[in-house]
């Protein structure tokens, strides 16, 4: 499973942190930018991993900005996409086993390296648990569905 990462330039900083986690952790992953510290608009990253995580290409994302908010909101935007704000390691496991989510927003400002890397590793290596929570899934598949006009 490939893993789709990228931040604006709010997130760089905890996004190369990421990154090198990942490569040092085995994860392969492709880092879909920002490059630097230069101002970018957030919607444009969180859009790439968003559609690459949707389309299949990517098994999943980790988006970063300043606060996790805005890329959060965008890539949520990206029919098929769950991303998950957290903030803590247990609504990461969480978001993954009841959720189903597929993409991971974080906030450089608000969580620091130790932390945020405790969070990303908790969200890979937990899965959806199914059951019960197959319906709630579902549901919200629906909804985007019938928001989208795909009823």
């Amino acid at each position: 499973m490939i893993i789709a990462v990228g931040s604006d330039h709010g997130g760089f900083n905890l996004k190369q942190e990421i990154c090198a986690f990942l490569k040092e952790s085995g994860y392969p992953y492709k880092d879909f930018g920002t490059n630097n510290e230069e101002s970018v608009d957030y919607p444009d990253f969180a859009l790439a991993v968003a559609q690459g995580v949707a389309g299949g290409e990517y098994g999943l994302g980790i988006l970063v900005c300043g606060t996790g908010i805005g890329v959060s909101i965008s890539a949520n935007k990206v029919r098929g996409i769950r991303a998950a704000l957290c903030h803590d390691t247990f609504s990461a496991r969480m978001s993954r086993e009841h959720n189903d989510a597929n993409i991971l927003a974080l906030g450089e400002r608000v969580v620091g390296r130790g932390l945020a890397l405790d969070i990303v590793r908790s969200f890979l290596t937990s899965s959806f648990s199914g059951g019960r929570h197959s319906c709630r899934v579902d549901k919200m598949k629906t909804i985007e569905d019938r928001h989208l006009g795909r009823s």
